[in-house]
């Protein structure tokens, strides 16, 4: 069954079983991996590829407090422990287990589309999408006091996003300084509010690639993109692929 699967995850596991080599049981099955299979890891899982030597000069990321250890055992790999996790083609790492629910995710929305990964996030009751690339830690996910969040805004933004949104509108309408604006929604999300917004964009783009026959100038305005060009820009650096290939690959899987 192994030597057969398109994609496997290896979950996590209690660290303190962690080793720096395989049992041989575990190691035998692993041997039977088709060569290109998928091969995903959540949170500690990561220590198993990396025994196995599938992350060997791979960019790769585990569980933060794990990163000295794993670091220690595993020097070949390229740790990141500041991501949530790194999608490095047939080969897939997380952070935390809550960060393994954001790979499942992104390989659900990379394999069936926006929508499919959209109803599954409902379900879970989870984000729908946060990028790998957001940090593990956050300094402060939970405001002190209601009014001092930029979760609102963030709402307001995401209802708005066809319009040219600036960091003085998101500001405006948080009722802050830009600089305390800004500061706030990086405490809250890791992220900047230009690159966030610009995520939240191409998620858009995706969407309506997926599910409407919109022209790509259409697309491109819906989305907050100011030209055909700049949605194609940013959609081939989250995707690796031109609007128009984007939207055949689903509609050829839907068919």
């Amino acid at each position: 069954m192994i030597g057969k699967a398109d994609t496997i995850v290896v979950p996590a596991f209690d660290p303190r079983r962690a080793t720096p080599t395989l049992d041989p049981a575990l190691a035998e099955a692993i041997s039977l991996v088709a060569p290109g299979t998928r091969v995903m890891s959540i949170c500690t899982g990561a220590f198993v590829l990396a025994a196995a030597g599938l992350l060997d000069g791979r960019p790769a990321t585990t569980h933060w407090l794990l990163a000295d250890q794993f670091s220690r055992w595993f020097p070949r790999v390229r740790l990141d422990p500041s991501v949530l996790f790194v999608d490095d083609g047939d080969v897939l790492t997380s952070a935390g287990t809550a960060a393994g629910i954001d790979l499942c995710l992104h390989v659900l929305r990379s394999d069936h589309g926006s929508s499919l990964a959209n109803q599954v996030a409902r379900r879970c009751v989870t984000p729908a999408w946060r990028n790998g690339g957001q940090a593990q830690y956050i300094e402060r996910p939970v405001p002190t006091q209601p009014d001092m969040s930029t979760s609102a805004t963030r709402q307001w933004a995401l209802e708005n996003l066809d319009r040219p949104l600036t960091l003085a509108d998101l500001a405006t309408y948080a009722q802050m300084s830009r600089r305390t604006f800004t500061r706030r929604f990086h405490e809250e999300t890791g992220d900047s509010p230009g690159r966030w917004l610009t995520r939240q964009r191409v998620v858009r783009a995706r969407e309506l690639l997926e599910e409407t026959d919109l022209g790509i100038d259409q697309v491109a305005a819906r989305a907050g993109f100011a030209t055909a060009t700049s949605l194609r820009q940013h959609l081939h650096a989250a995707v690796g692929v031109a609007p128009l290939a984007y939207r055949r690959t689903f509609r050829a899987a839907e068919a």
